[in-house]
């Protein structure tokens, strides 16, 4: 125990720009920015099928930061390729979905189309002998998510969901660093929380209809599924009880604002609450946490917004055995693209396994199914 406990305390110091603070008051923290992100050398050819939702944009950076080339994309609505066009000016608008599809230089295909349409889509591009990046939610029902699995194993392409709270945030991928390395000791829950603002005049009309989006829990909650099966190292898991609710929003009857869900795995339990009740007082469009309670420790994130005055996100405390540490994130690469477009090219899964993208998935859904 002494080795074990010595080792987690040369990590830290060594890996970490930490502050200890004390219970009465926290240190000032700069706001240091996010390093520059330096792109690799082009290693591969992508496209972008599908512009529905704004998360495409943080899609196709990250593989361009990992080395993709994004030479081309296709959409209908006027507006979403207007937007797209000015702000990656060096690809061009397809004739269509099918000319991207047959074109064999295209090696991944990423997608944020309607949530309802991006399983159907990940088939066609699998059928093609391409991979596939998609936004969450990549799958919206049980029968679709059978059929994924099917041509999957079918083709032996990537199917790849970017949940971004855990990816594209650097206090959340520190923290994986951390519970790796023994900081918490063994981890036995993580207690998700996904708040978000509800503006109805910002939303397409497909965002209220409940089979586009296939419900909250599996909608927003699926990153918080994919969270907890990370950080418990859970391999197998199921779905103990969930509920949604529409509580202030009756003249959208197909959304639902409120959802949560209590999981267990072979690995932990996890907790899942998300809705959208962010209050216009707050900075940001959501208070986005994650705490993961070890045995020897814990760690809170407080991923977009601390309230208690430290300026911008990715704000991540730990408390062990010793002492309260608040930990820099600023220097935090975000590995999701570079090791997407490894596996593209070497077929290995080091960006996240394929199992563990079809299980955060079920369970989102399994429990959207059996909400009450």
């Amino acid at each position: 125990m002494t080795t074990i406990r010595k080792g987690r305390r040369e990590f830290l110091k060594s890996s970490l720009s930490t502050a200890a603070i004390a219970a009465s008051a926290w240190p000032r923290v700069s706001a240091a920015q996010p390093p520059a992100a330096v792109p690799r050398p082009v290693r591969l050819r992508f496209s972008a099928i599908g512009l529905n939702h704004g998360h495409i944009n943080g899609q196709v950076e990250s593989v361009i930061r990992g080395g993709g080339e994004l030479v081309s994309y296709f959409a209908t609505e006027p507006d979403l390729i207007a937007a797209f066009g000015k702000r990656f000016p060096q690809a061009r608008l397809a004739r269509s979905q099918s000319e991207i599809l047959e074109d064999s230089t295209i090696r991944l295909v990423v997608s944020a189309s309607i949530a309802k349409q991006r399983a159907p889509l990940g088939l066609e591009v699998m059928r093609h002998g391409k991979d596939f990046m998609v936004d969450k939610p990549g799958i919206t029902t049980l029968e679709q998510l059978a059929e994924v699995r099917k041509v999957q194993a079918e083709t032996k392409r990537i199917y790849s969901i970017l949940y971004s709270e855990r990816h594209e945030n650097r206090a959340t991928v520190r923290a994986g660093e951390l519970v790796k390395a023994g900081a918490i000791g063994k981890v036995v829950q993580t207690i998700g929380l996904g708040p978000h603002r509800m503006n109805p005049k910002t939303r397409p009309a497909w965002f209220f209809d409940h089979e586009s989006y296939g419900g909250i829990l599996c909608d927003i909650g699926s990153h918080q599924f994919d969270q907890f099966l990370f950080f418990t190292g859970s391999t197998a898991a199921e779905v103990v009880a969930s509920q949604v609710r529409n509580v202030n929003h009756q003249q959208y009857p197909g959304l639902e604002d409120f959802g949560d869900a209590m999981v267990r795995g072979n690995g932990g339990t996890g907790y899942v609450r998300v809705d959208w009740f962010t209050p216009d007082g707050l900075s940001t469009w959501g208070d986005g946490r994650l705490t993961v309670l070890g045995t020897d420790g814990f760690i809170e994130i407080r991923k977009n917004v601390d309230i208690g005055g430290r300026p911008g996100g990715s704000h991540l405390f730990l408390v062990d055995q010793k002492e309260t540490r608040v930990v820099d994130c600023s220097d935090v690469t975000l590995p999701y693209g570079e090791r997407l477009v490894d596996d593209v090219l070497n077929r290995t899964e080091t960006s996240m396994p394929q199992a563990h993208v079809f299980l955060a998935t079920e369970l989102a859904l399994e429990a959207q199914k059996q909400a009450r």
